[in-house]
């Protein structure tokens, strides 16, 4: 990928080395920054610097030269100020902890984790400055963004959100390029929830789509899906208009209908009628909404709002209920005015 006039060449830290943050990595890199990519294995990341790929979550894609692995996280964050995390949310406050003796303090953090902490119900955003203090800078990274066609440099718009501004336009300029372009936000709260919320209703999508229930029930279900997310985010302090852009109804199209979608796959065999142990032992890489579904419900309920397909999926996810009648629940609820 060409560089961009306007990036300015740094050192970039990636913590994690799954596919989300090896393609962030590819695609930085490729717009002219430096970037050492965090692995928490040792071997996989001995793996990768040799093989000049990620054997296990994008063994097609070639790193550029400027990519270096370690699984030293000292080494990862040494002389750098922009740090992206890309981890799974249930591991996200011990790499936090983990990198916070080695942080500069006034390096940015970029939380490209789209999920929300178990037991705690906290934002990626929320965690981070538990762990290294209120006053960090902190912008969420999110919105409708595959990890294979990132790093293949297919178009993508995605968006940056903080309440620090300076730090939001920072990242709009030292992460654009050609293929890839930020739209800035304020409102992190909205972009953080969408982003989380839009896993669970992608794994009710699966099930509407492994159940052969058709076009109809789908376009319904991502439709009643946004109305949830919606209701989440602004009883969380997120915005309204927040959830019908990029990183509200833009990722949930994406995630609902991608055949690349992990959460999608989860449902789809889900309503094929495998237990959820089966799918998950036979997946590589995580199903944040598996997770999320539980806090989700928890969130509404502190909120006191209703959530009636996350509802429905708990209850399939734990075994209290199956594919099918949890689709029936959902229909023969009492009808009402749409919003």
């Amino acid at each position: 990928m060409a560089g961009d006039s306007t990036v300015t060449r740094q050192r970039v830290a990636v913590l994690g080395a799954g596919s989300w943050g090896t393609a962030l990595s590819v695609h930085l890199a490729g717009i002219g920054h430096d970037v050492q990519l965090w692995s928490r294995g040792a071997a996989l990341a001995s793996e990768i610097n040799a093989r000049r790929a990620n054997p296990v979550y994008l063994p097609d894609v070639r790193l550029p030269d400027t990519v270096r692995v370690t699984s030293s996280i000292e080494q990862a964050l040494s002389e750098t100020m922009l740090v992206v995390t890309a981890v799974p949310s249930h591991g996200y406050r011990a790499v936090m902890r983990a990198a916070g003796p080695h942080l500069n303090h006034r390096a940015t953090i970029v939380s490209a984790t789209k999920g929300l902490e178990p037991d705690t119900m906290l934002r990626m955003s929320e965690v981070v400055m538990q762990e290294l203090g209120s006053d960090r800078a902190v912008v969420a990274l999110s919105g409708p963004s595959f990890a294979i066609e990132v790093a293949h440099e297919l178009p993508t718009a995605v968006l940056a959100a903080s309440t620090d501004g300076e730090a939001t336009a920072l990242v709009q300029a030292e992460f654009r390029g050609p293929t890839f372009r930020l739209y800035g936000s304020s409102d992190i709260i909205g972009v953080e929830i969408g982003g989380a919320m839009k896993n669970v209703i992608a794994i009710a999508a699966g099930v509407v789509e492994g159940l052969g229930l058709g076009h109809n029930a789908l376009a319904a279900l991502i439709t009643r899906g946004l109305a949830e997310v919606t209701r989440l985010a602004c009883s969380a302090g997120g915005r309204r208009e927040t959830t019908a852009g990029l990183s509200g109804l833009g990722d949930l199209v994406l995630t609902c209908t991608g055949s690349l979608s992990r959460n999608r796959h989860v449902g789809v065999e889900l309503g094929r009628g495998r237990s959820l142990q089966d799918i998950l032992a036979s997946m590589k890489m995580v199903a944040e909404g598996v997770k999320t579904t539980g806090v989700a419900l928890a969130l509404g309920q502190k909120y006191g709002i209703e959530l009636p397909i996350a509802t429905q999926m708990a209850a399939v996810l734990e075994g209290r209920s199956d594919a099918r009648a949890a689709v029936e629940a959902l229909m023969v609820r009492p009808q009402r005015a749409e919003t």
